[in-house]
């Protein structure tokens, strides 16, 4: 990948790669999520987020959210379970306006007393969203049964007595704790010379005192499969079926990439479309998704189905696990199985923003950005039995947990 890296003598690490278009994307990524969060601090990363925007030593909320969009550019952020991004889109002109702009809310804010008060009603009301969609809430269940006892099972908007409690202070010692300069990225992707990206990044980014973190991040404890129902009087069931996976650095990461896009990945193609939904229609929705952290991973099936249902799909489900576990794919199989996902990846990398995030995240992770065909030389090299071996390991029933809403 045609990309250039520097770094600030405080830690704090650039990566741009040039892109011809009049639009540029820029995004400051901390190594800081809702996993970072101590058992009395459920929410607190998320709501960071939230209120950096409600003012800085030197601009007030009306005039953070103006300074981009009066030129026509979009601010945004975003919490994970792992890291917090800060971002915009804007016209590559702007990119002073931008970068700047990023670096005062990043580093700067307030926090103000009044907006704290405000900001948490507003997420109340967004935690009240998810209590009203069944299909988005049963994700935060399944994570929370897959880690009970561990900060990753816990939902990252957090609840409405955690947050009702929390204070200014309660903000700024959280940020102190978890934000090092060390494990920050900004990451561009635009038109910009690298000379003059250089000397924005130094001028508002370098100043920021150093701080390198020292303490290493809680791991998960032992997993242990569990079923359970819930009764939610929803007119579909939902369910998912799933267990702890690969994590970021595990070699079999890309492996378990392509098994769950032949399982049920985004294409209508996917084994558990065309059997649930094209050929039984049990179900409108069926999907399978991983997600890797740097200690573990998630997988898991999701459906929703009317209730009569729920056994045959499960069933249909569990068939098309053993299939992969017991049967090589072809070559014919496996070939086109590569080339869809070397296609989804390609076409996603075309996306600008998404190329953006997806560099700010690989270079916070790995310190490092592959290129495509890095990736699709990897993805080529996987064999038939890599995958089956990965199905017997994932897809172990002993290994699997249920979650159903009824």
């Amino acid at each position: 990948m045609d990309y250039k890296t520097y770094t600030l003598e405080n830690g704090i690490r650039l990566i741009h790669k040039p892109v011809a278009s009049l639009i540029a994307h820029a995004g400051l990524f901390f190594n800081t999520g809702s996993r970072d969060e101590a058992k009395n601090e459920h929410g607190l990363a998320h709501f960071i987020e939230h209120v950096i925007f409600k003012g800085t030593k030197k601009r007030k909320s009306f005039h953070i959210n103006s300074r981009l969009e009066d030129v026509g550019g979009e601010l945004n952020a975003y919490t994970t379970k792992e890291e917090t991004c800060i971002h915009a889109s804007f016209l590559k002109e702007d990119i002073e306006r931008a970068l700047e702009l990023i670096s005062d809310i990043s580093f700067n804010s307030i926090y103000p007393d009044k907006e704290i008060e405000k900001e948490k009603i507003v997420i109340i009301d967004e935690i009240n969203s998810y209590k009203d969609n069944p299909a988005e809430q049963i994700f935060d269940d399944f994570e929370e049964m897959l880690f009970p006892k561990d900060a990753l099972g816990r939902n990252i908007l957090g609840t409405p007595e955690s947050l009702m409690n929390y204070k200014r202070n309660d903000l700024l010692a959280f940020v102190k704790k978890n934000y090092y300069t060390d494990e920050m990225i900004l990451s561009v992707v635009g038109e910009i010379e690298f000379a003059k990206l250089i000397k924005l990044f130094n001028e508002y980014y370098g100043n920021i005192p150093a701080k390198t973190k020292q303490s290493k991040r809680a791991i998960v404890t032992e997993y242990a499969p569990e079923y359970r129902e819930e009764i939610k009087n929803t007119f579909q069931t939902h369910c998912i079926i799933g267990t702890k996976a690969y994590c970021y650095i595990d070699s079999r990461r890309l492996i378990m990439h392509l098994l769950n896009n032949i399982l049920g990945g985004p294409g209508m193609n996917s084994r558990l479309n065309l059997s649930l939904r094209e050929r039984y229609g049990c179900t409108y929705n069926i999907e399978s998704s991983y997600s890797p952290y740097f200690d573990t991973g998630v997988f898991g099936v999701y459906f929703g189905s009317d209730k009569e249902n729920l056994e045959k799909s499960l069933k249909l489900i569990q068939k098309e696990f053993d299939l992969l576990k017991s049967k090589k794919l072809g070559k014919v199989q496996l070939s086109k199985a590569k080339r869809q996902l070397i296609g989804q990846i390609a076409i996603s990398s075309e996306h600008n923003e998404n190329l953006m995030i997806s560099m700010g995240k690989s270079y916070l992770v790995f310190g490092k950005v592959e290129s495509l065909e890095e990736i699709n030389y990897q993805i080529n090299n996987i064999s038939s039995l890599e995958l089956m071996e990965a199905a017997n390991d994932i897809f172990d029933s002993k290994k699997l947990s249920t979650i159903v809403y009824k």
